[in-house]
């Protein structure tokens, strides 16, 4: 059952992620003390959310036609609110459902599984530094169209690993773990997403697709997995419905 607090536990959340993200936009936050306590404390918030206090549980199992089956989106977004500071939603995955790799420009996140079980793999872009095998120089099998070569980038695998509602928040910032792809695992998955500025195409801020063109072995600087990247157009096979929000009313 969902806590019968005065003020909900959604809209602590979103009071807490209001003052936590004001200047995002800055490049110094990840240093900035103010910013890293104000951010432990959204964490520990959102480490404490359960799908019942926004009022949604997993679907029941039902028998449906293939024909019908293909009609639902395989991704539903549930809107919560959004100011300039900070966009709040929950997404439902059905069982199988994947969020293709995609960036999030000059911002910040944090993701918390309500139910079911994600994959998620986040990535970075390198910077193109002097001396390293050029972007475009690069074969690959099979070859890339001629006007693909200004759109591949050298990426690091910066982790990868399951989430369930049990686990801790996922965080992504400007700078580290900024590209992600998301599975639903064994079943249909939820989870509370927060964006910090929200995406705003008319501000730099638009949302771009990738796939892995290949992997490569090791940095030998870091140590971790690097891989080449192409970006690409929104995937035909994905598309995300929307769905009107039942939890409590959130007011920033």
């Amino acid at each position: 059952m969902p806590r019968n607090n005065k003020t909900s536990l959604v809209q602590k959340i979103a009071s807490q992620a209001y003052v936590t993200f004001p200047n995002c936009s800055t490049s110094a936050i990840g240093d900035n003390k103010t910013f890293l306590e104000r951010q432990a404390e959204l964490v520990t918030l959102l480490s404490s959310i359960r799908a019942a206090d926004l009022r949604i549980a997993p679907p029941k199992k039902v028998s449906i036609s293939s024909s019908q089956s293909s009609a639902v989106p395989p991704v539903t977004y549930m809107h919560i609110c959004e100011t300039d500071v900070f966009s709040m939603g929950v997404f439902l995955l059905k069982s199988g459902a994947s969020i293709p790799l995609h960036d999030h420009p000059g911002m910040n996140g944090m993701l918390k599984v309500l139910y079911g079980k994600v994959n998620i793999r986040c990535y970075d872009k390198l910077d193109k530094s002097a001396g390293a095998e050029s972007d475009t120089e690069r074969q690959f099998d099979p070859p890339l169209m001629p006007f693909q070569g200004d759109d591949v980038r050298r990426a690091v695998l910066r982790s990868s690993g399951q989430f369930s509602h049990q686990s801790g928040p996922c965080i992504l910032s400007p700078l580290k773990d900024n590209l992600h792809e998301i599975d639903a695992v064994d079943g249909p998955a939820a989870f509370l997403d927060i964006l910090a500025p929200p995406y705003d195409p008319d501000n730099g801020r638009d949302c771009h697709y990738y796939k892995v063109l290949q992997t490569c072995k090791k940095s030998e600087q870091s140590g971790e997995d690097e891989a080449w990247l192409l970006e690409i157009p929104q995937p035909e096979d994905f598309w995300c419905g929307g769905e009107p929000y039942p939890g409590p009313k959130v007011s920033v």
